[in-house]
């Protein structure tokens, strides 16, 4: 394939290239409806606050996922949202490079598979648009100015997405037993945004969008796709699908918050597939703590319950630098 990103691949083509393939044992294979079994859907603007956060914790818990509804978002900014990155996709190749190869430092990035694709032999079936975006708004004239409303677009849905996860976190903070604001500060400082397309693919049993993994995050917010299918989460050895819901948002729990909550919320695998019909398009708010901020079990859930931690302390960037060269098995070095 000589094009540098899929969004710009010749769709008539009827097969994958060879380099998308995957290994037998990683395709997608069979999938829970997502009426058989879905994850929960919890209503923020409804009801007492004890049992939302009874429902938050139990599906922190039990799935490490739940999708949250009446969440204070307005779905026209949900869909300017979704519209604007469809739009930044579908730009020329090189507008996209330009638009992201303004910091100096490199932390926008654009690419095609993942951030590693001379490095890997097998490759998955998506482009993406990362970047940072810190509550601050320090590095706004980073941003791209194409499509020519994304900074004013992009920079209310982040503000949102940055009051929503604080007041998530400060929920799953009253049922842990933590102080109100314990995430408030450095240990959600540094957010990241991103987007992902899913092209139509001609082959979609072959192939992953995303594989299977955890993320190395606080917890992480996706904004999907109206009816466009393609995440799956495992659970008890399945994977079940998430089926979008209107005016709703994906929540899950990342392997930091494992951590800080010594083990009771889960951090849980989950992927993305491909269709062959129609392009999808998702939005990922990541919460991420500063990179010098140290990670390890809450001292007030050690201390107040009598426990051990289960794991070692280590600052946020020797954790992602692991994460990033170990995969899954940098839990077990924590332990």
């Amino acid at each position: 394939m000589n094009q540098m990103f899929l969004s710009s691949w010749n769709n008539g083509d009827s097969s994958v290239p060879p380099s998308y393939v995957q290994l037998p044992e990683n395709r997608p294979g069979k999938v829970l409806s997502s009426s058989h079994e879905a994850i929960p859907v919890i209503d923020l603007g409804g009801g007492d606050r004890a049992h939302i956060t009874q429902q938050i914790l139990k599906a922190s818990e039990e799935y490490g996922f739940f999708q949250v509804i009446n969440h204070g978002v307005s779905q026209d900014l949900m869909d300017q949202t979704l519209n604007i990155f469809k739009e930044f996709h579908a730009m020329p190749p090189q507008d996209k490079v330009n638009e992201c190869s303004k910091d100096p430092e490199g932390s926008f990035k654009i690419y095609t598979s993942g951030e590693n694709y001379k490095k890997i032999s097998i490759h998955f079936w998506k482009d993406s648009l990362v970047h940072p975006c810190p509550p601050s708004g320090e590095n706004l004239h980073y941003w791209p100015q194409k499509p020519s409303n994304y900074r004013e677009i992009v920079g209310s849905y982040t503000r949102e997405m940055n009051k929503l996860s604080l007041e998530i976190l400060e929920i799953m903070c009253e049922g842990l037993g933590l102080e109100a604001r314990y995430f408030c500060g450095e240990l959600s400082e540094n957010p990241s945004v991103a987007s992902h397309i899913y092209p139509p693919c001609p082959e979609p049993s072959l192939t992953l969008g995303v594989s299977r993994h955890r993320d190395p995050t606080i917890i992480t917010i996706l904004l999907q796709d109206k009816e466009v299918e393609g995440l799956q989460v495992l659970k008890n050895g399945e994977w079940i699908g998430v089926y979008p819901i209107p005016n709703a948002f994906v929540v899950n729990i990342g392997l930091l918050l494992q951590i800080i909550s010594n083990g009771r919320l889960v951090g849980v695998e989950h992927r993305a597939v491909t269709n062959s019909r129609i392009a999808r398009t998702s939005v990922v708010y990541f919460v991420y703590p500063s990179f010098e901020s140290i990670i390890e079990p809450a001292q007030a859930l050690i201390k107040g319950n009598n426990t051990q931690p289960i794991y070692k302390s280590i600052t946020c960037r020797e954790f992602r630098t692991n994460f990033y060269q170990k995969g899954p098995k940098v839990e077990e070095d924590l332990q």
